[in-house]
């Protein structure tokens, strides 16, 4: 399992008139409509009302893509697409159109990855990511089912992010199993009904309808992270409907699922560089003049918490949630990212002395998302999309082994990696097996050395198992979330390239980092 969250800001807003002329007239004509399933004609055959996005007065997205020159629309699917006839829900759209109608490639249908990150505004950054070869698509935001403007789904958790470290002994991991058990029951009891149709196959057969509501006959894909396993399962189902497709920060679609097992080793390499870049700067966080000495300050903080809950503003964070703020950190080596995660270390080391101390703006943000179920509405697609996706074993004595086990290589990834989670008490098993990723469609897969969320033997694998891709690989980078996202030109630019030609690299390509950031990481 993946779980991906980014602040997101509004790209540049402008609009003309022949965007606008561009949207009114594209999306109707006709496509082969082939190999359509028994009872979805009427949902093949659907017209797209467009219409504007702003839902309201404090609507800022919704300003942003009108600003834009985009439109919104919504799209009926089948809850159930084994019963096509009975209860529907609807998915949130947005389309940025071509400036550039008469050299237009086509439609590019973006994804953020999470899962459950809504879409709906990709368009506007994913525009000044792509530069002029922006002005030949259309973009379009789709916000997954139950996530963002579509038909929602909220569990009404206490907390946001489910996520967490098992603890030192076995109360610790007594106490996590109850807290899991809890969550899972809450989305039983809300949306018990709807959680078996909560899955990726379920969204890629909604992309293929948006594909032909939009009247082409092959969509272009660019996804993040857990996006780019949904835009493998789509290439997968509806083979020859895909154009050109990015699959950035991809991870080994075998190994999708709710374990986050698997890149214990790349996190301990990330927390050594960081620690090895916080030692080059101890007289700003005085965390330890070298490595092995910040080091021991990040364990004497997770012991401490593990003796007692540390006081943070409003927040007690306690055995299980100090490793995961530490996980969450260390997952990009830009210096704006390990200077904020070195200030919340500054801010956790002086509450061991048991005094509440009060967060940093990063850490307290951090905080609220982990911990204030306010975000309920954002975390619960996820679990639900993760739990439907691949069965979770559902002994606790199989985690709790697995932990012990993992506890002596990975002290502090592995009692997180090997925990158990709400999919352990899912009502009931997937009703369809995981997509086998099989194919020679093509794409260009993105991944960084470092990455500790979507490893880079991940990417490689998908790579193996995708046939047609190509691999492009930014070495010596610790991230997640590369193309347009990191700043790394030698990577926009390939990504522009093939974007703008489609024609794939004839061979895998590597862009590397001036200087090594990365640390020991999972490649070779």
């Amino acid at each position: 399992m993946t779980t991906k969250t980014r602040p997101r800001t509004l790209a540049r807003w402008s609009s003309t008139s022949a965007a606008l002329l561009v949207l009114a007239t594209s999306g109707t004509a006709a496509f082969a409509r082939t190999d359509v399933p028994q009872g979805l004609a009427g949902y093949y055959d659907q017209r797209i009302t467009w219409t504007d996005c702003r839902q309201g007065p404090d609507d800022e997205l919704g300003v942003g893509l009108d600003r834009a020159g985009a439109r919104c629309a919504r799209l009926t699917v089948p809850l159930d697409y084994t019963r096509p006839a009975g209860r529907t829900i609807t998915i949130a759209l947005s389309r940025l159109p071509a400036t550039d109608p008469s050299h237009r490639i086509g439609t590019l249908m973006l994804n953020h990855g999470g899962p459950a990150e809504p879409t709906l505004g990709m368009p506007l950054e994913t525009r000044e990511y792509m530069g002029k070869v922006s002005a030949r698509y259309d973009l379009i935001g789709m916000d997954p089912r139950f996530v963002g403007r579509s038909t929602p789904l909220d569990c009404a958790w206490p907390v946001g992010i489910w996520i967490r470290s098992a603890g030192t002994d076995r109360a610790g991991f007594d106490r996590q199993v109850a807290f899991h058990k809890d969550l899972a029951e809450r989305c039983v009891s809300r949306h018990g009904d709807v959680l078996p149709h909560v899955n990726t196959r379920n969204t890629a057969r909604d992309m293929d309808l948006v594909r032909a509501a939009l009247g082409e006959r092959r969509i272009s894909y660019l996804g993040y992270s857990y996006g780019a396993y949904l835009g493998s399962v789509y290439a997968q189902m509806f083979p020859g409907r895909t154009d050109r497709m990015v699959l950035d920060s991809a991870g080994d679609p075998r190994a999708w699922g709710p374990r986050l097992t698997g890149n214990e080793r790349a996190s301990e390499g990330a927390l050594r560089a960081w620690a090895t870049w916080t030692a080059a700067r101890h007289e700003q966080y005085g965390l330890g003049r070298t490595r092995h000495a910040v080091l021991a300050t990040v364990g004497r903080i997770v012991q401490s918490s593990s003796e007692r809950p540390l006081r943070i503003g409003s927040y007690t964070v306690d055995e299980h949630v100090v490793p995961y703020l530490v996980y969450g950190g260390i997952g990009s080596d830009r210096d704006q990212a390990r200077a904020a995660f070195a200030s919340s270390v500054q801010v956790l080391e002086q509450a061991t002395s048991g005094a509440t101390v009060p967060p940093t703006p990063a850490l307290e943000a951090s905080l609220r998302f982990i911990l204030n179920g306010t975000t309920s509405h954002l975390v619960s697609p996820a679990a639900a999309i993760i739990c439907g996706d691949r069965a979770a074993p559902r002994d606790p004595e199989v985690y709790w082994n697995d932990v012990q086990r993992s506890r002596r290589r990975h002290p502090l990834f592995g009692p997180i990696t090997n925990n158990i989670a709400p999919c352990a008490f899912w009502p009931e098993p997937p009703r369809e097996q995981p997509t086998r990723i099989d194919n020679g469609a093509a794409a260009l897969i993105v991944s960084a050395t470092g990455d500790i969320a979507t490893t880079y033997r991940g990417s490689r694998s998908l790579h193996r198992l995708m046939t047609g891709s190509r691999l492009l690989t930014l070495r010596d980078a610790i991230a997640h979330g590369i193309y347009g996202e990191y700043g790394d030109t030698c990577i926009d630019e390939k990504v522009n390239a093939y974007l703008r030609t489609g024609t794939l690299p004839t061979q895998d390509l590597t862009c590397r980092m001036p200087s090594p950031a990365a640390g020991p990481a999972d490649h070779p």
